[in-house]
């Protein structure tokens, strides 16, 4: 009987969750409609619903890695509902994220699910747990661009087109930033299993700030410059133009600007 309640309750979609997805479509239509009488709301809401609905992907791809690699409490503590409010910590899971994108127009996903990894018995499954968050950004990267490297843009509104370039500009520095090995990152989840006990002890105190450091890393302006050089390029590889991308983020951000991107 516990092990049919876990399938049908613990992995149910949360009605949270739907909601959120609801929003998104809802704005989305507004924007391909043109329907809103403001384009910036419509974009600001199209957007930040989709990016959470992303952040809500990336942990579930942790959690799902996690309980396929031995960890079945995942189940119990509702990760695999996709509900937000499940996360261990709603702050970085999802405030701090929305307010890095809205400040900076920089997607980065917070620490949320918390994995029993003395459950967990092999280096590769640890790793591969760490990894598949932002793989999960790749993955979404990959879908919001595919009518540009597919030439599918024939009747697609210019502001909806604008508004999954800047999507996908979010997918793109999620990826990249959370693919570094600093700690309380992913990147640093998938290096820690073959480090030394000795250096893991030494590293722990610091993973709280491994994300807050990193956001103020990109206030220097040089940081901030190359890190976005190398985020438009990964995007005109997608065969999103820096144009698009701009204009989405200027469309996203209409109120005054805070933006930590480069002037285009």
């Amino acid at each position: 009987m516990a092990t049919a309640h876990f399938r049908h309750s613990d992995r149910r979609i949360s009605p949270v969750f739907l909601g959120i997805v609801a929003v998104m479509a809802v704005s989305g239509w507004a924007v391909w409609t043109s329907y809103a009488a403001s384009r910036g709301l419509a974009v600001f809401l199209f957007v930040t619903a989709a990016w959470v609905v992303s952040l809500c992907l990336h942990e579930y791809a942790h959690a799902r890695t996690a309980l396929h690699s031995g960890d079945i409490s995942v189940g119990a503590k509702g990760y695999l509902t996709l509900n937000p409010l499940k996360y261990t910590h709603a702050l970085l899971s999802i405030v701090l994220p929305v307010i890095f994108v809205i400040m900076g127009g920089i997607g980065l996903p917070g620490g949320a699910v918390f994995i029993e990894r003395g459950r967990i018995r092999g280096r590769w499954r640890h790793s591969l747990i760490s990894a598949a968050g932002p793989l999960t950004n790749v993955l979404f990267a990959i879908v919001c661009t595919a009518p540009f490297w597919l030439h599918a843009l024939d009747g697609v509104p210019a502001d909806f087109r604008s508004a999954l370039a800047f999507l996908a500009l979010l997918q793109v520095t999620a990826a990249v930033l959370n693919f570094l090995p600093v700690p309380g990152l992913d990147g640093y989840g998938i290096v820690e299993p073959w480090l030394s006990y000795e250096v893991r002890r030494q590293v722990e105190p610091f993973a709280p700030f491994g994300l807050l450091a990193v956001f103020g890393l990109l206030w220097i302006p040089q940081l901030n410059q190359e890190f976005f050089r190398l985020v438009y390029a990964l995007l005109d590889g997608l065969g999103v133009s820096d144009l698009d991308a701009a204009t989405g983020h200027s469309l996203y951000q209409f109120w005054p600007d805070l933006s930590l991107t480069p002037p285009r």
